[in-house]
């Protein structure tokens, strides 16, 4: 039987952290499907088309991952019914930081309560990328800084049509 979990995000834009969380739950799970969110009330950088475009550029371009373990769709819907959709019992859940984790605590337990045969993993990210926050590359892009330990190549590129 295989695994699949569901990695939802905004990857706004995807981050060296994000991957890693993809990495390391390739090791537990066969297959990886990454849920473009597009429900909630942020003002995006990029579109939903552009974050998608973005990510398979990062992951399949940049970084040779494998198109048969990742999957990269775009949502506008509960997280749950995305499980639903993809017979899903897995939610993967990225940590940075102790801050983090209240508010994904809370996620978890709502998600939770909407469908019982669903349970969040969560996973930290190596070290060094613990720090990398999708918010955080902005605002460096932004002031034309190094982007180079934070996110891929492609994403660089499409960050700095944005700021040029």
């Amino acid at each position: 039987m295989k695994n699949i979990a569901i990695y939802p995000g905004t990857f706004d834009p995807i981050t060296y952290g994000h991957i890693d969380v993809i990495k390391k739950s390739l090791k537990i799970v066969s297959k990886v499907i990454v849920g473009i969110s597009d429900g909630n009330q942020k003002n995006f950088l990029f579109n939903i088309d552009e974050r998608k475009e973005i990510v398979k550029k990062a992951l399949f371009s940049d970084l040779n991952f494998s198109k048969k373990n990742i999957d990269v769709i775009s949502f506008n819907t509960l997280t749950t019914n995305l499980c639903k959709k993809y017979r899903s019992k897995i939610i993967l859940r990225g940590l940075r930081a102790v801050s983090d984790f209240e508010y994904e605590f809370q996620l978890a337990g709502m998600n939770r309560k909407l469908n019982n045969m669903v349970e969040t993993i969560f996973l930290m990210s190596d070290i060094e990328n613990q720090i990398i926050s999708s918010k955080f590359v902005k605002e460096i892009a932004l002031h034309k800084g190094d982007l180079k330990k934070f996110t891929t190549k492609s994403t660089i590129k499409s960050l700095k049509k944005i700021y040029e």
